[in-house]
Parts: structure tokens; sequence; C-alpha cells
């Protein structure tokens, strides 16, 4: 969209209310206009002034605030709205969204939108639980308003259970995807992401400097996309992306092991992770104790997962990446057309690996498609793009 997009927060009357300054300054810094709208035991929580300094613009409480000239704020400041999220949202804001209570600014601006309406729970675990709330929650789903969350843990009553409402970087990276075209709505997308670690004996192994973040991107911008994305992930420090079902593997073995557990009903296989080439054949169960003689180390190749994939009978649409430390075009598109592959990402491994940006070149059957630089979220949603474009030319009846 050329203009940018517009995001009416909602603000109910929690403790949860400081976690809502976080996400609009997430959400401001990402470019995404935000209008505040509290109620009025919010701001027993937090001031106006706190999400007015941080949105940019005047915050607003009142159903008959006079500085809506037509003094009808619940219509004006949903119209031209993007989605509507009220986070936190108490128990008493659910009742009145099941109900089709406007008795308030924020619960009358909800019944006269016209866009999507999100809702992100906070609450003592005892009142999420009670009967009569969660029937609220069955009735806004059906009314077709989503619930995001909520989520278990300590909660500042010094209870523990389900009811804290989602981190400001979870809520944020599900605005973000509702703010994404879905390309590949409907459809289940697994993806590798990370190095492998083959074990020498019982403290080292044979890894590599793949950081994970490319695959990472690329599952997160499918999740943003529509897709139901599974993540096999070797080794590294990266947080799960928001929406992605992940399965931890260390070895290329398990690796291979988790893909050919889940990759019978998926319709896109993505191979980004770095698998080690090799393993050895006889890792020693003990720490090899340093002397000073030479090491000797016996290694056999590992399965290639991609090819494996790309080769059954039936195969999901396969995109394989290739990092290559010279001759990038010509390597790429010899494996390209030896594993038979109807797109590969072919990029660098000086300029790639660990890094937070990265540029790389799509070849498929219509020849090399040059993206340029950007950091690796970006990246990621270009090239689900044209994944999905390539995926709809291969199965048009999709």
């Amino acid at each position: 969209m050329s203009r940018p997009r517009r995001l009416l927060l909602g603000v109910t009357g929690g403790v949860a209310a400081y976690k809502s300054a976080e996400l609009t300054r997430l959400l401001v810094k990402a470019g995404v206009d935000v209008q505040v709208v509290m109620s009025e035991s919010a701001t027993r929580f937090v001031t106006p002034a706190t999400f007015q300094a941080l949105s940019g613009r005047p915050v607003f409480t009142d159903l008959w605030d006079n500085r809506i000239d037509n003094h009808m704020a619940h219509i004006d400041l949903p119209r031209g709205a993007d989605a509507i999220l009220i986070a936190p949202a108490t128990a008493d804001i659910m009742f009145k969204l099941a109900h089709g209570v406007a008795d308030d600014l924020l619960s009358t601006l909800c019944s006269a939108r016209d866009c999507p309406l999100l809702v992100a729970p906070a609450m003592n675990r005892q009142m999420w639980e009670n009967p009569p709330n969660l029937r609220n929650v069955a009735q806004l789903r059906e009314d077709g308003i989503t619930i995001l969350g909520p989520d278990a843990g300590d909660q500042a009553c010094g209870e523990t259970g389900l009811g804290r409402m989602l981190e400001p970087k979870v809520l944020f990276d599900h605005i973000q995807a509702l703010f994404q075209p879905k390309f590949l709505a409907g459809l289940k997308l697994l993806v590798t992401a990370g190095p492998t670690f083959e074990r020498i004996d019982a403290v080292r192994g044979i890894t590599n400097s793949s950081s994970g973040k490319m695959g990472y991107a690329i599952a997160r911008a499918a999740f943003e996309a529509g897709a139901e994305v599974t993540l096999i992930s070797g080794p590294t420090m990266l947080p799960t992306p928001t929406g992605v079902r992940r399965i931890d593997t260390v070895s290329a073995q398990d690796m291979l092991a988790a893909v050919n557990g889940e990759i019978t009903h998926q319709d896109i296989f993505v191979s980004v992770a770095a698998v080690a080439d090799y393993y050895v054949l006889n890792p020693s169960e003990q720490k090899i104790k340093k002397d000073a003689h030479i090491l000797t180390l016996e290694l056999a190749p590992n399965p290639d997962i991609l090819a494996n994939v790309a080769s059954v009978a039936n195969p999901p649409f396969c995109v394989g990446f290739a990092a290559e430390s010279e001759n990038l075009l010509e390597f790429a598109e010899a494996k390209r057309r030896r594993k038979k592959l109807p797109l590969l990402v072919a990029n660098l491994v000086q300029t790639a690996i660990g890094a937070d940006d990265n540029e790389v070149i799509l070849l498929d059957d219509d020849g090399q498609h040059r993206l340029p630089r950007a950091n690796k979220s970006d990246l990621a949603r270009s090239i689900v793009k044209h994944m999905a474009r390539l995926y709809n030319r291969y199965h048009p009846e999709n």
C-alpha cells in the first residue's frame, strides 16, 4: 500500500497495559500509524500521556470527546483503520464484544468497525477459566474475532497459569503477519534451518558457522504469507518465529529423520539448513585426550536431505539454497539441475553466513532473478513471493 498501515490499539484496564506501551513503540518504529484508545480503567495503570508520546497521536478515552468535530469519535476513529487490536483485553471488554454492549468509546467503536478485530486477553488464571468467560471467548471466535493468546506463566497476582497477555514482540509479529499478503494461504510448508553437529567424541563435533537466520526468516515470512509452517532446526540460539511449529535436531541423520516424519502432507519443502556433508564413522563415547599424536578421523558422507525429498514419488514443491565461495552461478545452476529443483536460491558464503542482511540470486526455469541486498526478513518475504508465484504455476488447480 502507498500509505502506512493504520492500527487502532485499544487498551483496557489490566496490569499488562504497560506491555502495550512497548508494543506501540515497536509498531511505530516499523512504520505503522498507531491510534490509541483507552478505557477509563486503563488510565489507572498507564497514563494517556505515555501512549501519546510513543504514538505521536492524541489518545482518546471519552465517547463524548469534543476534539472530534462531529462528536462522533466512535465512527471517525475506526474509519480507515486496517485493523483494531485490543491489548490487554480484560474479561469485561470481551463480555461487551460478545454481547454487543456499547457503553464506552472502545466498545462502541468496535461495534461500528469495518476492519478485522483482534483481542489479546490478559487476566488471572481463574478469571480466564471462568465458564462465562470461556463462553464469551467461544462466541468471539464464532463471530470472526481473532483471539491472540493468552500465554501461561507467572502472573501479577502471584499465581501461575494461563491468562498472561502475549509479549509485545509476539503481538507485533501477529500484526506484521496480518498486514502481509497471503500468497501461501491454505498451504503447508516445511523448512530446515541452521547447522548440523556431527559428534566426534563426548564434547567435540564437526559443524559450521551457519546462524540459521535465513531459514528462520523464511519460516517467519511463510507464516506471514498464510502457510502452516513447520521448522526443523539444527542447533541455534534463535527464538522460534511466532506462529511456527519447531522441531529441534542435532545431526544430519536427526534432521533427515525429522524431515521424513513430516514431509508426507507438505505442499512446499524449503531446504535452507547448512547440513554437514560428512559424519564421523566411529565417534568416541568418552572425551578424546589430547596428546602429541595426530588425530585421524574416518568420515563418511551424510545423506542428501533435499535430493531425497525431491526424488520421491509426487514430491512437494522443492526449494533449495546454495552457498558457494566461488563460481556462484555455475555451481548453483548445476545443483538446481542435478536435483531437478523448480527454484534455487544462490548466495555467497562470504557475505551471507552469520550476517543480518544478504543478497541472493533466484534461479528457476525462466533464468536468473537478482534480489538486491536487504535485511534477511525483507529478503525472505521477496523469496516467498517468488516461490508462491512458481508454486501456482506448477499447481494451477490451487
